[in-house]
């Protein structure tokens, strides 16, 4: 595999892994501004925008769009997150520059005509209340809005229903013109690619994003708190938040080995103890989720409304616990699957596209895997319970529970995480 990397003059950035034994390719465009970059009046906003780049050009409508990159084989989507958005595409070796060309002319000249925003804010309320209807989606909305309380990092990506329905052609215009510059973008391909094509082909066809870099978001403040609801479901659903690190902190491998070894999958901490021994959820998990100025740890449960406090005095004191003794074959175990991981997605073309995008906004450079690799095997028994000790002393906790009944009581054990900790 060879990585290349070219910065245009505009400062729109050109990273691609040529893969020989590919036949296809995975390309795509990545945004350095997402949900967090929104004023309150642009709730999402960002999300919107994404929806109404494929709803048609000056050079084609949202059907010929679609058809284009089908009539070849190929896909074509997009994600809204908290600090990027993507557009990408997978055909082809010989299909590059017909993808290239779709992604350029969806982002440099969208119509944005008025029926499509019409339709298409109709569509955007129905995935509002798709969430709404779904508790084990909406907990988590409720806990970054209560981990990050009245900033743009704590708003949904969707936006409300009245938020939505303020959006026009024109302040889509104006956000596209604020955000959306060479200097905030990265261009990434992998598989069966050319580096040179693909960046004459960058080049000419985003030769409009200019402009220096757009304006950076607010900062960002863990807050910590309780939301409850109660709701007429079988069962609880409860979510936990912890003051993560940001991306470029240096114990965030540390971080993400405590993270795993508590309950990144079956063999994890709170996998065994909580639903093999006790039998007291189906679905229980941790992840960290880092941002470029903080990071939120997170963890999700889902029990019957019996075993909620139960469930929680487990969960606090196996977080606890784990800080003070988590042990060399845990943190080996977690270390292999993490370095199995980064294997696995060199595998993906569209896997390795985002990794590199990824690596261009955050670092500024793709990191060798060598490097990522090395700074997983430099993580310690220490370093990770020390990652964990710091975790539950950093910050209050955000708990977001929904349930018929015992919100309160577990939410009230979860806060207790860092009574304990100072114990």
């Amino acid at each position: 595999m060879s990585v290349e990397v070219t910065r245009l003059a505009s400062g729109l950035v050109v990273v691609t892994d040529t893969m020989p034994q590919l036949e296809t390719a995975a390309l795509g465009v990545w945004v350095g501004c997402g949900s967090r970059d929104e004023h309150v009046d642009e709730h999402g906003i960002s999300h919107f925008l994404e929806h109404m780049a494929f709803k048609g050009t000056t050079r084609r409508t949202a059907r010929q769009i679609a058809e284009e990159i089908e009539a070849v084989g190929g896909d074509l989507n997009a994600a809204t997150g908290v600090e990027m958005t993507a557009y990408y595409a997978r055909t082809l070796k010989e299909d590059v520059p017909l993808a290239l060309d779709v992604l350029s002319d969806i982002l440099t000249a969208p119509a944005f005509d008025p029926d499509e925003i019409a339709r298409e804010k109709n569509v955007i309320m129905q995935e509002i209340g798709a969430v709404e209807d779904a508790p084990d989606d909406l907990v988590f909305e409720f806990l970054q809005a209560t981990a990050f309380a009245d900033q743009p990092v704590g708003r949904s990506i969707l936006g409300t229903r009245a938020t939505v329905r303020s959006f026009d052609g024109k302040r889509l215009k104006s956000y596209l013109a604020r955000h959306y510059r060479a200097p905030n973008t990265v261009v990434a391909a992998a598989g069966a690619v050319d580096h040179r094509a693909v960046v004459a082909e960058a080049e000419r066809r985003f030769e409009s994003f200019t402009g220096p870099a757009g304006p950076p978001p607010q900062g960002a403040k863990f807050r910590g708190g309780v939301q409850v609801e109660r709701r007429d479901l079988e069962q609880v659903h409860i979510a936990l938040a912890l003051e993560g690190v940001p991306q470029c902190d240096p114990t965030i491998y540390s971080l993400q080995v405590f993270t795993n070894a508590l309950g990144g999958g079956m063999s994890s901490r709170l996998f065994q103890e909580v639903r093999e021994l006790r039998g007291l959820c189906y679905a229980i998990y941790a992840f960290h989720a880092p941002y470029a100025d903080t990071g939120m740890f997170g963890l999700y449960a889902g029990t019957d409304v019996a075993d909620a406090a139960e469930l929680m005095r487990v969960v606090v004191g196996e977080i606890a616990a784990a800080a003070d003794t988590l042990d060399e074959v845990e943190v080996a175990r977690v270390k292999a699957q993490m370095k199995a991981g980064l294997l696995m997605a060199l595998e993906s073309s569209s896997a390795r596209a985002e990794q590199l995008a990824r690596h261009i906004h955050i670092y500024g450079r793709p990191m060798p895997l060598e490097e990522i690799v090395a700074k997983v095997d430099a993580v310690t028994v220490e370093s990770a319970r020390a990652a964990g000790r710091d975790l539950i002393a950093r910050s209050r906790p955000a708990v977001a529970a929904l349930g018929p009944s015992g919100l309160e009581r577990a939410a009230e054990i979860a806060q207790s995480l860092v009574r304990k900790a100072a114990a």
